[in-house]
Order: structure tokens, then sequence, then C-alpha cells
């Protein structure tokens, strides 16, 4: 298993232009928006939401949101990864309901109370989108394991794209961008620092 991981790590790439008359099966779909649905979050609180565009015109309107990145026009199939941010409030609906769950019966108005403080003190919006970017990694690398290709993209107008997918920016603010498919080319090896530079032990 061990192996296994690693040669999904290591096959993981960001592919810059995909096969556009390639579409995904739509168990292979389901089958990576499952791994971003099962990923860990603070306070178990889930604070994503994931919108699928398989259409070119969605996908094309999409892409001149994003600075007209090639791979999100030719992409199979591109998620646009939402934070949740008005659910977040401590006094909402969304956020009792999914505390309890963790915090079960008299635990619960402790762990609203520490949630409160910690909330005030926190940058939400930026908390949120940190915790969506977990659940990304988990489909991109679930999406290898099953030989498809992914570009994580950061380079986009959140205005825009709010704007195109029709987003209230008091719920939701568009964290991160996954585009899907099988790339047009054979990727290169993989360039990463090695091991003794980015470790350190204490």
């Amino acid at each position: 298993m061990k192996s296994q991981l690693l040669d999904i790590f290591n096959r993981r790439h960001a592919c810059h232009l995909f096969k556009a008359d390639s579409p995904l099966a739509a168990d292979d779909l389901r089958f990576i928006l499952e791994a971003g649905r099962l990923s860990p979050s603070s306070f178990g609180l889930e604070p994503w939401k994931f919108v699928v565009l398989t259409s070119q015109h969605h996908k094309f309107a999409l892409q001149s949101a994003c600075f007209q990145q090639p791979q999100v026009g030719s992409a199979s199939a591109v998620i646009v990864v939402l934070a949740k941010l008005a659910e977040l409030d401590p006094d909402s609906d969304y956020l009792r309901r999914l505390m309890a769950r963790e915090y079960p019966g008299d635990a619960l108005e402790g762990a609203l109370k520490n949630y409160r403080g910690f909330h005030a003190a926190t940058d939400v919006k930026a908390w949120s989108e940190h915790q969506c970017h977990i659940a990304a990694a988990n489909m991109m690398t679930a999406a290898a394991g099953i030989n498809i290709d992914s570009c994580a993209i950061g380079g986009f107008d959140p205005a825009e794209v709010q704007r195109i997918l029709d987003i209230d920016p008091a719920r939701r603010h568009p964290a991160l961008i996954i585009a899907l498919g099988y790339c047009a080319k054979a990727p290169g090896e993989k360039q990463r620092l090695p091991f003794e530079e980015l470790v350190e032990y204490r």
C-alpha cells in the first residue's frame, strides 16, 4: 500500500492542456468527488461546496475568469471548490447542526462557546479556503489513482467566478478550481526538492 500511494503521488502532476474530446466516466467523476466529500475538516464543519462544470459553454466562460488558462477550457470537467462563509457563523443553523455531530449532548454548549471565541479571533474566509484545499488535494490524488490528470488553479478573478456561477459572495467564496481530464502530452520528470532539504527532525 505504501508503494502504491507513493506511485500515485509521483504520478500526479499539473496538466496544462487536456484532450478536449475525452469525457470522464460518470462513476469516475463521482469517485473523485467522494474523495473530497470524505475529507477531514476542522471542527468537522465540511466548509466546502463543489460545483462541477462539464459543458463547453460553462468551461469557456470560466476560462475567461481564469486569465484564459487553456487547461480550464480543454478539461473534461472542472470542479470549482467554494468555501462556505455564512454557514460558519456561530449562530447559523448549519453550524449548530454539524457541531452537534461532533459534540453530542451536554458537550455541545461548551463547544459552541469555544467556537464563538475562535470565530471572533479568526479570518474566517481564509480559514475556510484553507480547509477547502484539503478536499482539493484529496480529489486530485484520487484522480491520479485512477489515471485521470488534474491541475489545481489558484489564478482566477474571484468576483468574476462568483458572477459566472451566480454565487452570493456573502455565502460562498471560490477557494480553488480543479481541472480534470486526460493530458494532451506526457508529463516530464517530476521535479521536487530533496527530502533532506524539506524535513527537519527535532
